[in-house]
């Protein structure tokens, strides 16, 4: 590798492009490492980030397009009597088959990220003749896509590469498998929707079979239960990890890249952002939502309880689970509550709002009104999270945890309102 570190630092491009390229054909190089490091040249002025970039991504494109079209020409048979000899055998084949055979071609995508895959993701689609065309457009955005986070990465970790590259490159790692498990579930969807629809539509009818209910009713019963699962399930893994005490890798990690990425020149803007996280905010956003229910609302007296319910249930969840982790936060200048974990604002940010807005669209039709709320308060609550970290009030552990709670909390809400607005509509109607 310090071969590699050398030539780079005194070839810069070339070493870049010939590197990746040589990757992409299977050869044993450390691309992920030196992309980094090239990051670091940036850093320091030795290397232009747009350049490195492009010769980066180029490089990789030419190589996958080499690979595609040997691939192309030897044909499966060539792969299985010789593949094992140069590591491309029938099991490494198989592996890559079985992906593409899960997540189609969007796999080219993320396989970037996953050792072992992506170095042959240009043979197996060439041997299994996969069309140039739509071959080239996923593999040469990911390609750019690749080069462009660790070169990034590599810029923003500085100085502190050499520290810090491993442990990211494993959370990079693992967010592909993640994104990869997401591309399948896509897919998987899009290919057995109406099953899919069908097996839903009958556990929904079989549990409120009873009542008159509309398919906007059953979506969002389904998607607060899916989002509740999801956020309960996370809420566990984190006090799992907090009693291990492992956030302190991830909260040194996270605020590093933070104050890097966000310097002094900030400071103005975070201030800002900070304010979005108080009830400066919240109180006008709280009266506009009970004059928006009392105008628009179907079962008024139920959404302002609910409302009410969320709001005052979400301080006492949160104070409460304050004094149980007992956590204090790495600045206690000037906090009148010095426990941190989970953090109050991100907490109250994602419940207040995020319930609100859901009352405030719950009515009304526009598909692009209800996007544009959700945006809102997904950036309004990520805002108000990276201010605090930006003032050492907060580990980004406590941030994350608001994140986890308040959505347990909102979703959990939405799922009890939605089941009384059901029984209420039938005592009703009957």
């Amino acid at each position: 590798m310090s071969f590699l570190t050398y030539w780079l630092e005194h070839y810069g491009y070339w070493v870049l492009f010939f590197a990746l390229f040589l990757e992409m054909l299977a050869l044993p190089l450390p691309g992920e490492v030196l992309m980094s490091y090239a990051g670091l040249l940036v850093f320091q002025g030795k290397l232009n980030w747009l350049f490195a970039i492009v010769s980066a991504g180029v490089g990789t494109s030419v190589g996958m397009t080499l690979s595609y079209w040997v691939g192309y020409r030897l044909g499966m048979p060539f792969f299985e009597k010789y593949g094992a000899r140069i590591h491309l055998g029938p099991d490494k084949l198989d592996k890559v088959s079985r992906w593409f055979q899960k997540y189609g071609n969007k796999v080219l995508l993320i396989a970037y990220f996953i050792p072992g895959v992506r170095h042959i993701t240009g043979y197996f689609s060439g041997t299994t003749r996969i069309a140039f065309r739509k071959y080239a457009a996923f593999a040469y955005l990911g390609a750019f896509f690749w080069t462009s986070v660790f070169i990034s990465l590599g810029k923003v970790l500085g100085p502190k590469w050499e520290l810090y590259h491993h442990t990211i490159n494993r959370y990079l790692f693992i967010g592909a498998l993640l994104a990869a498990a997401m591309v399948g579930l896509v897919y998987l969807y899009r290919t057995y929707k109406d099953k899919l629809i069908a097996s839903v539509t009958t556990l929904l009818e079989k549990g409120i079979r009873r009542f008159h209910t509309m398919g906007k009713v059953k979506f969002i019963l389904l998607s607060a239960f899916a989002g509740f699962v999801l956020f309960f399930s996370l809420m566990l893994g984190l006090i799992q990890d907090f009693l291990a005490n492992e956030f302190a890798l991830f909260d040194e990690i996270t605020a590093y890249i933070v104050h890097e990425v966000f310097g002094p020149s900030w400071t103005g803007w975070m201030d800002r952002f900070a304010m979005l996280g108080t009830y400066y905010v919240f109180a006008p956003l709280i009266l506009f939502t009970i004059v928006w229910i009392l105008a628009k609302g179907k079962n008024r007296a139920l959404e302002l309880t609910f409302f009410a319910v969320v709001i005052v249930g979400g301080e006492a969840l949160d104070e409460g689970l304050r004094l149980l982790f007992h956590r204090s936060g790495p600045s206690l200048a000037g906090l009148g509550f010095p426990y941190t974990f989970p953090s109050e604002q991100t907490l109250l940010s994602l419940t207040v709002c995020g319930f609100a807005a859901f009352l405030l669209v719950r009515h009304y039709g526009n598909v692009k009104v209800r996007i544009t709320a959700l945006m809102l308060v997904l950036l309004l609550c990520l805002f108000v999270g990276i201010s605090r970290i930006f003032f050492n009030i907060q580990y980004p552990s406590d941030v994350v945890a608001g994140y986890v709670f308040g959505g347990a909390w909102i979703s959990f809400n939405v799922i009890l309102l939605e089941i009384f607005r059901l029984l209420r509509n039938n005592d009703f109607m009957t």
